[in-house]
């Protein structure tokens, strides 16, 4: 998803939040990732960021600190899943 001159991998624009799943490229990008995570805060947006292993060993411990990231964002109920 567009976010300016960047791509974030998930995006949820209404809660200002990025969700970025980072595999091994990363491990080269570092300054370009650090150049658009500064551009995206400067915008208003909340970056989580997980590694690929993360999400494929422990992907209900992801999926936690995104509900409780969210709750965080958003103290009323949230509508059911399906959006953006």
């Amino acid at each position: 998803m567009p976010v300016g001159p960047y791509f974030a991998d998930f995006l949820c624009r209404e809660l200002k939040l990025i969700i970025e799943l980072d595999g091994e490229s990363h491990d080269y990008s570092v300054g370009y990732d650090s150049r658009r995570d500064d551009f995206c805060r400067s915008q208003g947006y909340r970056i989580l960021r997980f590694s690929n292993v993360d999400v494929m060993e422990n992907l209900e411990g992801v999926v936690s600190h995104v509900q409780a990231t969210l709750a965080q964002a958003h103290p009323q109920p949230l509508p059911p899943a399906g959006g953006e």
